[in-house]
């Protein structure tokens, strides 16, 4: 391999790695250049744009041979490297762009537990005793030590009405209560 496409190989393969890692350990290193990880001049736009010229020219160079004057395969090359570093550039900025400002739900406050409903999946064995709930919170299920004014086995569907604390809510039984039974003073009726 020629010296000139082994440069460009070089430049393009240490950007690559560059651009990796900061693209999974974030925006470590900056160069002072910009303090965003999605401007024009952050680590990862820099190193998709030497990356991109690096494998680009020396595609360029390979394709003209070793037997092509240096100074014409270097000025195509070169062109080359502009003409694939540019738009390469350009994606790794509306990537990152889009990886800072992609929506994510917020964390969850004492306003969204309330009102929620759930299933007993530990029994709250009396007033004052905790047991525990699953419940789904903004399509979340979370599982939250629960506390009741009655006994709630497990499989009680129940309704959060007060939030004592991060990890705990009072809940109440939503299940239908049982049917009354006959008293039996009264004379049947037929139907």
């Amino acid at each position: 391999m020629d010296p000139l496409t082994l440069t460009f190989l070089v430049v393009g393969g240490i950007s690559l790695v560059i651009l990796v890692i900061s693209l999974v350990a974030g925006e470590v290193g900056h160069l002072g250049l910009h303090p965003d990880a999605e401007g024009p001049f952050s680590l990862p736009a820099i190193a998709a744009f030497l990356g991109g010229g690096g494998f680009g020219g020396a595609i360029a160079s390979g394709l003209m041979g070793p037997d092509s004057p240096t100074g014409l395969r270097l000025a195509v090359s070169l062109t080359a490297a502009a003409a694939v570093a540019l738009p390469v550039a350009w994606g790794a900025v509306r990537f990152t762009s889009a990886l800072v400002h992609m929506p994510t739900d917020g964390t969850l406050s004492e306003t969204d537990l309330l009102g929620a409903t759930g299933v007993v999946v530990t029994a709250v064995t009396g007033p004052g005793r905790y047991g525990e709930v699953r419940l789904v919170v903004g399509g979340h299920a979370i599982k939250l030590n629960a506390r009741s004014a009655q006994l709630l086995p497990v499989g009680t569907p129940v309704y959060v009405i007060d939030v004592p604390s991060a990890t705990s809510v009072e809940v109440i039984s939503t299940a239908d209560p049982a049917p009354p039974t006959a008293d039996p003073a009264l004379p049947e009726r037929p139907l």
